[in-house]
């Protein structure tokens, strides 16, 4: 029986080793362990990568939320939009500074927020909206910045799984691709060690292009010093540890070649799926990347090609199916010695803690339908041939 690991972080590890340890050589000879240079380095890629002016570095995804928010003095009384479906954080973050998060359904395709019903959930106390990228694809942004515009709202990107991820936006003409990250106020980033772009441990980014927030959030992640020991404002401990960003640096150099890989794995299972009959019996629905004309105009960031028609730039930090079967068959590709994983079993307005809130079953169904449906299978950039095959082929074998 083949093993296939959902995420093999060490045959990664095992191609870039000598780079890895080199870096944390230097960090040790340094002995400048948290902020510091090493950070810096790594603020400047990271916001040069994603598109954006300024990247701040903190302690994790989830506080790069947090921190947002306590830069935009969102607190009691407030409102903020964002999605059900998503990881905990991008609504609890909300929650601890005692704001109040209100949801709104996700696309049946994309997973991510269904912008044309935002407008909707707006009330005088909102003060924010968050959109995911989930699974490495965007939320429909040109939407929400509309939106955002004619509200006067922030807009913070939760883009923890998609570094490196691109949207056409129609708005305005001539179209322009942007990054993850670089088109609202904010972005958040994650560097969780099984993210596509992860490091040794918690670690996180802000990116944005308004010098006064970057340099608010710099303050804020130092317990709101500036200067040392004279404190402006309430902040916290969301430092990033110059460890996590030489390690970080080190692998952004080879985040686009493994995400082409990622993409190409994606691809794969897309074209056996579909050949096997799974997908038109309706026993699959793969992951549906959305394509966008690009006829008018190509990123600065990304060359899609010439004469290409349409783009999209799915990541694909997961590779998510939907199937009526899920949990027979995440039990069966478990006993194949396959490993998958459910992101997410219980959509966050049925979270115990959230119960307050008055949501119940069928509150948002698009949600509670991908909850119940959703299995991520092994995609990453060292999955082999191989591999990939024993896997379409005990799905194939499940199913009949």
């Amino acid at each position: 029986m083949m093993k296939v690991p959902l995420l093999d972080l060490k045959a990664q590890y095992q191609k870039i080793k000598d780079e890895i340890m080199e870096a944390l050589q230097g960090v040790v000879e340094e002995q400048y362990f948290i902020l510091g240079p090493k950070v810096a380095d790594l603020e400047e890629k990271i916001a040069a990568y994603s598109g954006s002016r300024y990247g701040v570095g903190v302690s994790s995804g989830s506080d790069a939320l947090l921190i947002c928010l306590m830069g935009e003095e969102i607190g009691p009384g407030d409102e903020v939009i964002t999605t059900p479906y998503s990881f905990f954080a991008t609504a609890g973050v909300i929650s601890r500074l005692g704001a109040k998060p209100v949801f709104v359904d996700i696309e049946s395709d994309t997973y991510t927020i269904h912008a044309d019903s935002i407008e909707e959930r707006i009330t005088p106390k909102t003060r924010a909206i968050i959109p995911v990228h989930l699974y490495g694809q965007c939320a429909g942004m040109d939407r929400i910045l509309e939106i955002a515009r004619q509200r006067g709202l922030v807009v913070i990107e939760d883009a923890a799984q998609a570094i490196g991820a691109e949207y056409v936006s129609e708005i305005p003409k001539p179209s322009r691709m942007h990054r993850a990250g670089s088109m609202g106020d904010y972005g958040c980033f994650s560097f969780f060690p099984s993210k596509n772009l992860g490091g040794f441990g918690d670690g996180g980014m802000v990116v944005t292009n308004d010098p006064e927030k970057a340099e608010k959030l710099k303050i804020l992640r130092v317990h709101g010093s500036k200067p040392k020991y004279y404190h402006t404002y309430v902040g916290g401990n969301f430092r990033l540890d110059a460890i996590q960003a030489a390690v970080l640096s080190v692998k952004l150099a080879h985040l686009d070649t493994w995400t082409a890989k990622r993409q190409e794995n994606a691809a794969w299972y897309d074209r056996e799926l579909q050949s096997a009959g799974l997908v038109d019996r309706g026993l699959i629905k793969p992951p549906k990347p959305i394509w966008r004309d690009v006829s008018a105009g190509q990123s600065p960031l990304q060359n899609p090609g010439p004469g290409s028609p349409s783009f999209h730039y799915h990541i694909y930090n997961q590779y998510v199916i939907a199937t009526p079967s899920r949990d027979e068959l995440k039990a069966y590709l478990s006993d194949k010695g396959i490993g998958t994983e459910i992101y997410y079993p219980v959509p966050l307005h049925l979270q115990g803690c959230f119960k307050d809130l008055g949501y119940q079953e069928g509150s948002y169904p698009v949600s509670e339908q991908a909850a119940r449906t959703t299995l991520a299978l092994p995609v990453y950039p060292e999955l082999t041939v191989e591999q990939q095959d024993y896997v379409v082929t005990s799905i194939v074998e499940f199913f009949h």
